[in-house]
């Protein structure tokens, strides 16, 4: 293994989503990342082939079924073993399968115990099931995202699952696992997926609290209500974005694009901002996306293409960039940020459910002989086993 987090050995209790998004993280930087997965895989493996699982990459998997009588031993083993546990039930079920956070830092002080749920660990909602848009919605960003003559738009899944949920439980676990270091206790990472997304607004919270985010949602400066930051249609039907923000961009916006400063001058003033609108998207109609591009990319409009899922790994930048990789024949985002000094490893193809079981469970010190008792007992099993 190699990364920022080489050495580091973390049981990741497989789910849905952000827990998932969370250990991919962490598995990128070069932890080991070991998956305990249900024998015949989850949700998402039911529905595509391992290979397209790309947020199982880069960890091995080792299939245990929970019910059976001594599963819950065999886990608290490889927590014995490991730095952290992360998992994303809802609150309780670790604890109704004899895994919960007393007992694991029992056998293990210094373990870092990463919980992922939607409303947290305890509240009036802490039981409630629920999706990303339900949690967007309370933390108060979705009624933030859209037009303001229509309902909200969900942005995928990307602000509550993996912004609020897997990226502030890869943030907290690796807090907890710094502090670990220096106290030589571990604790509970409790990551709200309601907390962790309504973190995300912090800057706008400012701006409301100054007044000057006082508009409904598509009306302000920062969310497609200036004409000069948000999208156009081109005469291809693509689209471009501007963000000409900053005097010296809109500046050079109006200078590229020949706008009338008779008619643009107003810049700041909201009540100009829907008729330059649609001037600008009538401007933008006139020529193709790439001959926008042609004209304005590269330049301090800050100007780029909107790309598409084919096109945005063929863009030079991303390509020169390697933000995209290939994995198992499986195009998807390249790990980062990047180290200048250790750089992870490329990272692995996901495994089949339980495709690791014998290795991993050699590798952390589980004798053939009681593996070979969890086999014939069903508490664990291979790839086709299940």
């Amino acid at each position: 293994m190699s990364g920022p987090l080489s050495g580091l050995r973390i049981v990741e209790m497989v789910g849905l989503g952000p827990a998932p998004f969370g250990a991919m993280l962490l598995a990128d930087m070069g932890a080991e990342v070991i998956r305990i997965d249900r024998p015949g895989g989850g949700e998402v493996m039911k529905m595509v082939a391992p290979r397209f699982d790309t947020m199982a990459r880069g960890r091995r998997s080792v299939a245990v079924d929970l019910k059976k009588p001594g599963a819950a031993e065999l886990v608290l083993e490889l927590v014995g073993k490991a730095d952290a546990i992360l998992e994303g039930f809802r609150p309780g079920v670790m604890e109704r399968l004899g895994l919960g956070p007393d007992v694991c830092l029992a056998r293990n002080p210094r373990l870092v115990y990463g919980r992922m749920t939607g409303y947290g660990q305890s509240g009036p909602l802490s039981q409630a099931a629920g999706h990303d848009i339900n949690y967007i919605a309370l933390s108060g960003l979705l009624n933030t995202i859209g037009r303001p003559d229509q309902p909200p738009v969900l942005p995928v899944n990307y602000l509550g699952d993996m912004g609020g949920g897997g990226l502030m439980l890869a943030f907290g676990v690796v807090c907890a696992l710094l502090e670990a270091r220096h106290s030589g206790q571990g604790q509970v990472v409790d990551a709200s997926m309601v907390e962790g997304s309504a973190l995300l607004s912090t800057m706008i919270w400012g701006f409301h609290g100054a007044g000057i985010w006082a508009q409904p949602r598509g009306m302000n400066f920062a969310d497609g209500g200036a004409f000069y930051n948000r999208s156009y249609e081109t005469a291809d039907g693509k689209h471009v974005a501007i963000a000409s923000v900053e005097p010296q961009f809109y500046k050079k916006l109006c200078e590229l694009a020949g706008l009338d400063e008779s008619v643009f001058r107003h810049r700041d003033d909201p009540r100009h901002w829907p008729d330059q609108a649609e001037r600008l998207a009538s401007l933008f109609k006139t020529r193709t996306r790439d001959q926008w591009c042609a004209l304005m990319e590269g330049s301090d409009v800050c100007f780029a293409p909107v790309l598409d899922w084919d096109e945005a790994p063929r863009h030079p930048h991303n390509r020169a960039r390697e933000v995209f990789i290939d994995v198992d024949g499986v195009t998807q985002p390249a790990p980062a940020p990047r180290f200048s000094r250790t750089a992870p490893a490329r990272p692995a193809p996901p495994s089949a459910a339980g495709a690791d079981t014998d290795q991993v469970l050699e590798a952390w010190g589980i004798g053939a002989d009681t593996v070979g008792a969890l086999k014939a007992a069903g508490v664990v099993c291979g790839p086709r086993e299940g």
